[in-house]
Order: C-alpha cells, then structure tokens, then sequence
C-alpha cells in the first residue's frame, strides 16, 4: 500500500496568506498605507513629538501658573529657579508660560494657514485641471504672477498696510500668498487623471463635474494632497516665526515662539541668558523635524514603488 508523501510547507508567506483558512478581506490603499507609515520609525516617532507637543500646548494651564502676559520689573531676566522653571524674559514674564501659550499661537497659525491654503490651492487647481483649455491658462498665468513675486516681499507689503496683526489676519495673509504651489501640485494630478477610465466612465452615465471632481479626482490625488499639506504646516510654523522675529507677526505681549526668540536677540542676553533663547530655538527646531518626519513618512507610505520604507 503506497503512502501518501507530505509536501514540504510553503516558505513564501504570501503564499501561506493566500492559503490561510482564515477569512482575509482585501485591505483598502489606505490600509496598506498606513501599514507603510508605521514601518517607517522616524515617522513613528514624529507623530509621538507632535502629539507630545500639543498636548502639552493644551494642558498649559495645568503645567503653569504664570501668566505669560504679566510683567513683573522686580524679577527681570532671572535664572531657572523652582519658581520659574526657565527664569524670566527682560520684562519679568516666566519663559516657561510663554513657552506653553506661544506653542499654541504657532501651532495654530502653522495648522490654520495649511488648511486655507489648501482649500484654496485644491478648488483654485482642480478648476484648472478638470475643465483645461482657456480656464486653465487664465488661472495658471494668474498664478505665474503670485509666484513671479518674492513670497517674503509681498507678506511683508500686505502686513505694512494694516494696522495691527491679529492671528485670523495673518492666517488670511499667508494663505492668500501660499496658495499657488498647492494650485499647481493639484493641477498636475488632474491632468493625468482627467483621461482616465473611471472618469471617462462618470462621464458617460452623466454625473456632474462636481461629484466627478470631489467623488472621484480628489480621493484619487489623496496622497500627493496630504504629503504636501504635512510639510506645508511646518513652512507655516517657520513663516510665522520669522514675521514675528523680525516684528512683522504676532505682536507683543501675545507669545509667539518667534517674537520671544526677537526679545532675546541681544547680545548680552544671548551670551549670558541662553534659558531666554534655547528653549523657543529647540521646540521650533523639534516641531519642524517632527512634522517633517511625518510627510516624509506619508510620502513613502502613499508611494508603494518607494524604496525608503
């Protein structure tokens, strides 16, 4: 009588998956996605920082009971003690407090001026991309003119002309000057997704270009949308650190991490107080890296042909 031979088990687990006597339900591109991002552990890590960051912006009043507004001349730039964690600034306020708040004042114009100019740069280029032709050439040459002018020069022109800087405002003057890299960006996705079966199809069965454009355009430009709205937020942060160091921004008493980097330009307070300076320097440094590590991580992890992850 013969026996029957075992087969040597499969090795390949792709194999072994497809077998499993498991039922298995094909993952969605986000899915698959996702599981890319968490492979990448600088990205991991970004999230975590960030996360970190925010929370600890909320929670300011539970981590402080300074004002960050409130002067007091008779503590004026004194070193990290048990009651100020950071010392104080030139005006006796606890860096530590402003340190707290300013995150959220920075946080908040870097996350609100992304989300404006996104909405901005993805009506504005899926416009120009879906319908082409003459609406097309008449936004892009409206936005080579944006563009053809120095992004800082015509910030600061428009901020000259008001009479004091508020966060909606600055939000509104940035997005409105940022917006044409993120038009151009969807543009482009359009154009080679416009000819596609599934849009030629919409089309035949008589949708709109609206549900064509928002039901089936934009899902299918996610990746390139969200990779750039990530690293756009940390542009944001930058930008709005810099109006403020050199007085363009935020004005005072409100803390910014870039006006309280502005106050301790000195050179005094820079050689002798590093705790007024240091500290805004670093979280605006980690902050950057982290949302950097983030779109870095979306990018490989939307790109399956990507070798990074």
């Amino acid at each position: 009588m013969e026996t029957a031979t075992s087969q040597p088990p499969n090795k390949n687990p792709e194999f072994n998956e497809f077998n499993s006597s498991k039922v298995k339900k094909s993952k969605s591109p986000f899915q698959l996605a996702f599981r890319r991002f968490l492979k990448n552990k600088l990205a991991v890590m970004g999230v975590i920082t960030l996360f970190i960051i925010v929370i600890m912006s909320f929670a300011a009043p539970l981590l402080t009971d300074h004002s960050p507004t409130k002067t007091n001349l008779l503590m004026v730039e004194r070193p990290p003690s048990e009651e100020h964690i950071l010392g104080t600034d030139s005006s006796g306020r606890d860096i530590w407090s402003r340190l707290l708040y300013g995150s959220r004042v920075s946080l908040t114009v870097g996350f609100s001026a992304m989300l404006f100019t996104l909405i901005l740069g993805v009506i504005i280029g899926s416009i120009a991309g879906y319908y082409g032709g003459k609406i097309d050439n008449i936004i892009m040459r409206i936005t080579d003119m944006v563009l053809a002018l120095p992004f800082l020069v015509l910030t600061l022109t428009i901020i000259s002309l008001v009479p004091k800087v508020s966060v909606p405002l600055l939000v509104t003057i940035i997005a409105l000057t940022a917006w044409p890299n993120m038009a151009r960006i969807i543009r482009g996705s359009f154009l080679s997704l416009r000819e596609q079966e599934f849009v030629l199809g919409a089309r035949a069965i008589g949708a709109s270009d609206f549900r064509i454009i928002f039901k089936h355009l934009i899902p299918n430009a996610i990746g390139p949308i969200v990779v750039n709205a990530t690293l756009m937020m940390a542009t944001m942060i930058i930008i709005e650190s810099g109006l403020s160091f050199i007085g363009m921004g935020i004005p005072q008493p409100q803390p910014t991490w870039g006006n309280m980097l502005s106050d301790a330009q000195n050179i005094r307070i820079l050689r002798d107080h590093w705790y007024a300076w240091i500290p805004p320097g670093f979280c605006i440094l980690v902050t950057v890296l982290a949302i950097n590590f983030i779109g870095d991580g979306l990018r490989d992890a939307f790109d399956p042909k990507s070798d990074r992850r």
